[in-house]
């Protein structure tokens, strides 16, 4: 089985300070998530950007600030910026951070309900993103939410409307709207992907620990972070994202899977230094 990748998603669009006081806001905030993640484990960031006042925000000169000073406090760590933004964003809006050519970024791979929400992946938006990356020479993590999402992009990759092989998913569950986070759920996804693939959970809420578990169990990698769960247990909130790496590295010890490094993540995802 290869080497557990570990990816932090320290702040994403939704979550707030009112919600978990450690969640970041500004600059020097998300440097010291990035970098409690990357040194409890992580070899991923996934990052969205915030205004200092936690307004989300896809500007293109706000992601080159924070993605050139996480790097400058962790250089060899994989930096993933979100093309997801927050609900109600443009097509154009999402996708300034691609501009920045960095080496992956997400690809959200269809519409769904998010919460009372609705997140917007038209077949028009996928393939201005997916042209995009093809021009720009960008990995993609391809977000799914659903299995038809899987399906949906899986089409457009035949059709060389995506990059294609080897490709990244990230099976997002359990977001309210969405499929929910159950090893069935994510056994079937995974049954469903193309060889040489490969793949991460994300378990929203509740969610995160048991699909942790089960990640790392299946040979899959793992997400946690504040974008998606507060908490390191029931009533007991998480006081920086290193916290929750920690406990996947803890499980991953228990269970028998070695972490992977930075270095070793991006040969696992076949990336170029």
């Amino acid at each position: 089985m290869e080497k557990l990748i570990i990816t932090a998603a320290i702040c994403g669009a939704e979550v707030t300070k009112e919600h978990n006081p450690a969640v970041p806001y500004t600059v020097e905030e998300m440097v010291r998530e990035a970098k409690s993640a990357y040194d409890a484990g992580a070899a991923v960031i996934h990052v969205h950007v915030r205004t200092d006042d936690g307004t989300p925000t896809q500007d293109r000169e706000r992601f080159r600030v924070v993605l050139d000073a996480i790097k400058a406090a962790v250089p060899e760590a994989i930096l993933i910026p979100s093309t997801g933004g927050a609900t109600g964003m443009t097509p154009e809006e999402r996708l300034q951070p691609t501009e920045l050519m960095p080496e992956m970024a997400t690809l959200d791979c269809g519409t769904c309900n998010f919460g009372d929400d609705i997140f917007v992946n038209d077949m028009p938006t996928m393939r201005a993103f997916g042209k995009r990356m093809l021009e720009n020479n960008i990995k993609p993590e391809y977000e799914c939410f659903e299995i038809g999402h899987l399906d949906t992009v899986l089409s457009m990759a035949e059709k060389g409307l995506v990059p294609g092989h080897p490709m990244q998913f990230n099976f997002v569950l359990g977001v309210s709207g969405c499929a929910p986070a159950t090893v069935d759920n994510l056994s079937f996804l995974v049954s469903k992907l193309p060889a040489g693939s490969t793949w991460t959970v994300t378990g929203v809420g509740r969610g995160a620990w048991p699909m942790a578990a089960a990640g790392i169990m299946m040979g899959g990698n793992v997400r946690v972070g504040f974008e998606d769960n507060i908490y390191l247990e029931r009533g007991h909130k998480a006081k920086s994202n290193g916290e929750l790496v920690a406990k996947v590295v803890e499980l991953a010890k228990l269970l028998g899977r070695e972490v992977a490094s930075a270095d070793e993540a991006r040969q696992i995802l076949g990336l170029k230094k």
